[in-house]
């Protein structure tokens, strides 16, 4: 049995209640509360003394989310009942925590709470983009159609942030495999070149007397070294989730030389694809701004879009608050201005998505070639110098001592 954290209003006096209560699962657990005269507001499983590695285990991934929404919207399309369809999602779904979320989806929707209600016990899964478009499904009775446009979404979004993580990855290997190669030469093989000299009295060549001084510091002070990199590493994950280092971190990927473009393009594309979708189920233009802006997940451009918001409120049109702006590229402003003139905003910004999801597309397969010989050049440089450090002044005395004889 599992204990579970309830929250849920008496039938009889209206009062709201918290509580535990024990069950085999979180759709068991509604039930006794029904059972019981109350109504469930929120139910969730007691994670208190709970080890990090099973929290990670109940962590919820985006293939989770994009499963469950494709496999939803295809029951839903189908005719199926809303409880019908989740319960055979429940069924059908292989991750443990998305079916203990939709477990919890189907004892409120039970006991009469509308879809969108019940997913928003659920911020960290379902986001503001994902209930806009579930709420206008409701509304206008094409929940199927809503479902499908999230898992496009979804997918897409998907797609492009794998890419774009596989493009920075590898470099990221291959710079610490170098540094690793360079950390060894330093604490191995430069020590002993050393004490080579030392012993036939010779001075070292400038070049290998900075990798001895590296060499003995970091065999010195290692633990130094390790203690002040762990708390650097530390301060800077905290410093992170500082409302400052939100924005540093939002403005160096705006901002950083050879991935800028990459990532302006896949704001734009995320910008334009979001409010295409929330336009064509019928959100307010006001309402879509300010969701659009946030699913950018880019504080700096979600405050840029956001005043966008803020002039289309006062009167301006839409393609003109997106003009002359830092991060907005101009084919946005152009398609929004296409779509005014012709009555079909959503899809002109739908097609905007696409081209720049496709120069994206296309800049991560020129950056992942151009990666390569870059890679090279700096491993050429740094071998380079080793040898005249290490090797040359080796081949040195050999050459004397054969000169002597």
């Amino acid at each position: 049995m599992k204990r579970f954290i309830y929250r849920a209003r008496d039938s009889k006096t209206g009062e709201m209640t918290k509580g535990v209560i024990q069950a085999e699962n979180e759709r068991a657990a509604g039930k006794l509360l029904i059972e019981q005269g109350m109504t469930p507001d929120r139910i969730d499983e007691d994670m208190s003394g709970v080890g990090l590695f099973q929290r990670m285990q109940n962590k919820i991934t985006m293939k989770d989310k994009i499963v469950f929404t494709r496999q939803f919207a295809t029951l839903i399309g189908a005719g199926l009942p809303l409880s019908n369809s989740l319960r055979t999602v429940i069924e059908q779904t292989e991750s443990k925590p998305m079916q203990k979320v939709v477990e919890s989806i189907l004892v409120d929707v039970e006991a009469g709470k509308t879809l969108t209600q019940a997913c928003e016990k659920y911020p960290d899964v379902f986001n503001k983009v994902y209930i806009a478009l579930l709420r206008a499904g409701e509304a206008s009775g094409s929940l199927d159609v809503s479902l499908k446009r999230l898992a496009e979404q979804q997918e897409k979004d998907h797609a492009m942030i794998s890419k774009i993580r596989g493009a920075l990855i590898y470099p990221i290997i291959i710079l610490m495999v170098i540094i690793l190669v360079l950390i060894f030469m330093v604490m191995m093989i430069v020590p002993q070149v050393q004490s080579l000299y030392k012993d036939i009295g010779r001075d070292l060549p400038w070049a290998t007397m900075m990798l001895v001084l590296v060499a003995n510091f970091l065999v010195s002070f290692w633990w130094l070294v390790t203690v002040l990199l762990g708390v650097a590493i530390y301060f800077l994950l905290q410093f992170r989730k500082t409302t400052t280092g939100i924005e540093w971190a939002a403005l160096a990927k705006l901002n950083v030389p050879m991935f800028k473009t990459m990532f302006w393009r896949l704001y734009n594309a995320r910008f334009a694809r979001t409010a295409a979708n929330l336009m064509s189920a019928g959100v307010s233009i006001q309402d879509t701004l300010q969701i659009a802006a946030e699913a950018t997940n880019n504080i700096v451009l979600e405050k840029e879009i956001k005043e966008v918001s803020e002039k289309v409120k006062q009167g301006k049109t839409l393609s003109s608050s997106l003009k002359n702006l830092d991060y907005i590229l101009p084919l946005v402003p152009q398609m929004a201005s296409i779509g005014e003139e012709s009555g079909k905003i959503d899809e002109m910004l739908a097609k905007a998505a696409q081209v720049y999801e496709d120069e994206l597309e296309e800049q991560i397969r020129t950056i992942s070639t151009m990666i390569e010989p870059v890679l090279m050049v700096i491993m050429a440089v740094l071998v380079g110098f080793i040898i005249i450090a290490v090797l040359f002044p080796i081949y040195s005395i050999v050459s004397d001592i054969q000169g002597s004889m």
